[in-house]
């Protein structure tokens, strides 16, 4: 069905066409509507345990797509593992100038330089404590956590441990992300000494919650694919030191080899078929350097089955969509975990 509806949304401005989604995805929230939907895109068991936490398949969301916890409820119809909500920041912003979304049709890719806008880590909180009507009780939620945009790289940290401190209870895990190339400087936040500073204060300040009141969510680090092979190594080496619970590979990207569509020269980071070779190449090595200590997922260039199905096979435990979605539509979940292995 999806194939009849794309030339529509794709007549619109990406940002919009967003918006129109997360309107339609509110109505899959709703009883009749939520019973049609899952009816349509429900997709078999296959589960899967990592970090301690139980998914019904190992298909989930990437962030990006529902930044502040609107749709939850509907985004579970759709037969997602988990769903990752956010980029949250502590204070709501604005995020960057429009237009910051391009559709590079022909490359079956997207850039994107949104630059984490949302209402802030006060109206997620709002959300998620909203049960009732909001959170789906099946599907994983992961709240993926970032710096406001004018906080000092130097007082990183303190965003991160508010975000913390505010979602551990919360979010069944945690994803820090400090690998989005839309926010200014965040990236230098992956080198080893000021990885070593960010990591041990925020294992730190767990160890603290953990003691008081028991808050122990899983925490996970989102990595670029832009780090050379010593850099990635570095990055790996500190977060198994200061034992974080998971790797995320990869962000977007800022390579543009290859492109023939007319945004190929928009900042931003970029998403979709273009990403998947080094987006594998990334994993492959992180699985190798991690060598079964901590559960990986695999993001970029998932458009299709065989591509989420490789990244299992690489190592991954879990993989995650977004790109693909705008390209191949809502069935896509589905697809993917029909044709994965019985565990």
């Amino acid at each position: 069905m999806y194939r009849f509806f794309r030339p529509f949304l794709f007549q619109l401005d990406p940002e919009a066409a967003h918006q129109l989604t997360l309107q339609l995805l509110r109505l899959g929230g709703l009883p009749p509507f939520n019973a049609l939907l899952r009816a349509m895109y429900a997709a078999p068991d296959k589960p899967v345990e990592a970090f301690g936490l139980k998914f019904k398949n190992p298909v989930g969301l990437a962030a990006g797509y529902d930044k502040d916890g609107v749709v939850m409820r509907g985004l579970s119809t759709l037969g997602f593992g988990h769903i990752e909500i956010g980029t949250v920041t502590p204070r709501p912003q604005a995020g960057n100038q429009r237009p910051r979304i391009f559709r590079l049709v022909e490359d079956q890719a997207v850039i994107n330089r949104m630059g984490f806008p949302g209402k802030g880590a006060q109206y997620v909180s709002d959300q998620l404590s909203a049960s009732d009507h909001n959170r789906p009780r099946t599907t994983v939620i992961g709240v993926n956590l970032g710096k406001n945009k004018d906080t000092p790289l130097e007082e990183a940290a303190s965003d991160y441990i508010a975000l913390m401190r505010q979602f551990i209870f919360m979010a069944d895990y945690l994803a820090i992300n400090i690998s989005s190339p839309n926010t200014v400087g965040l990236r230098r936040l992956q080198g080893r000494e000021m990885l070593e500073q960010l990591l041990g204060a925020i294992a730190n300040e767990r160890q603290t919650i953990a003691l008081g009141r028991g808050g122990n969510a899983p925490l996970l680090v989102k990595l670029a694919p832009d780090l050379s092979e010593d850099e990635l190594d570095d990055a790996i080496d500190v977060i198994l030191r200061t034992g974080m619970d998971g790797i995320i590979a990869t962000n977007t990207t800022l390579a543009r080899e290859g492109l023939h569509s007319k945004f190929k020269a928009e900042s931003g980071g970029l998403s979709g078929r273009p990403l998947t070779g080094r987006a594998d190449e990334v994993l492959t090595q992180v699985v190798k350097k991690v060598g079964g200590r901590i559960p990986i997922v695999g993001v970029g260039g998932i458009m299709n089955p065989e591509d989420a199905i490789r990244k299992l096979d690489l190592g991954a435990t879990l993989v995650q969509v977004y790109t693909g979605l705008v390209y191949a539509g809502p069935g896509l979940v589905k697809s993917i975990v029909k044709k994965l292995r019985k565990p």
